[in-house]
């Protein structure tokens, strides 16, 4: 006669609500970490490691302010210290890709619909702090054409005018804004990303 099975014992994370393996899909990995460390850190041996070195780094940064040091060794453990206590800024996407920090362009793209209306979509002048419901007031009087702001296929927010102006929008846009110079802007032809100037 066979054993009769055990039920299964899910260990989870009060921080994000997952089961303690799925963390770090979570909406906040951060906040799981002391937990995860103190409760489940077979599950993460980096983390370990890492809260590891960050204690040891805090030790010598301790006797450092106090004016321990062994010699060399003290000194090049300073330096490790000075460079990783500078961290830079990087947004993490679920699953732990780095998310890439956009160029600063404007992408000025022209699409024909049914072979003969055209639209010139401009993408990318909020890069530059430019307000896009006031870029689309302007493109719209300027080329006394229909201009809006909608969401596209990236969910990024960029500025539909009607019409043919692709090459006319430039010398708006440098005119206007003077932070947006020209070597910033691009065209998309053919697929293929073009200078503007």
């Amino acid at each position: 006669m066979a054993a009769k099975p055990q039920p299964v014992k899910v260990l989870y994370c009060p921080a994000c609500s997952l089961p303690a393996e799925y963390c770090e899909f979570g909406p906040d990995f951060e906040k799981c970490k002391p937990w995860l460390l103190k409760n489940a850190p077979d599950l993460y041996p980096d983390l370990l490691k890492e809260a590891n070195e960050k204690a040891t780094e805090k030790v010598s940064d301790q006797l450092q302010s106090i004016g321990i040091s062994s010699g060399a060794d003290g000194a090049a453990s300073s330096a490790q210290s000075g460079e990783s206590s500078k961290p830079e800024e990087v947004k993490r996407l679920p699953g732990g890709k780095i998310k890439k920090k956009e160029k600063q362009e404007v992408v000025i793209e022209k699409v024909v619909r049914n072979k003969r209306k055209c639209i010139t979509i401009v993408k990318g002048l909020d890069l530059f702090g430019i307000k896009l419901s006031d870029a689309s007031k302007k493109l719209g009087k300027k080329f006394a054409t229909g201009a809006s702001v909608v969401k596209g296929p990236t969910d990024k927010e960029q500025i539909d005018v009607q019409g043919d102006i692709a090459y006319d929008v430039v010398e708006f846009i440098t005119d206007t804004w003077p932070d947006v110079p020209e070597t910033a802007i691009f065209f998309i032809e053919d697929g293929k990303k073009v200078p503007a100037s």
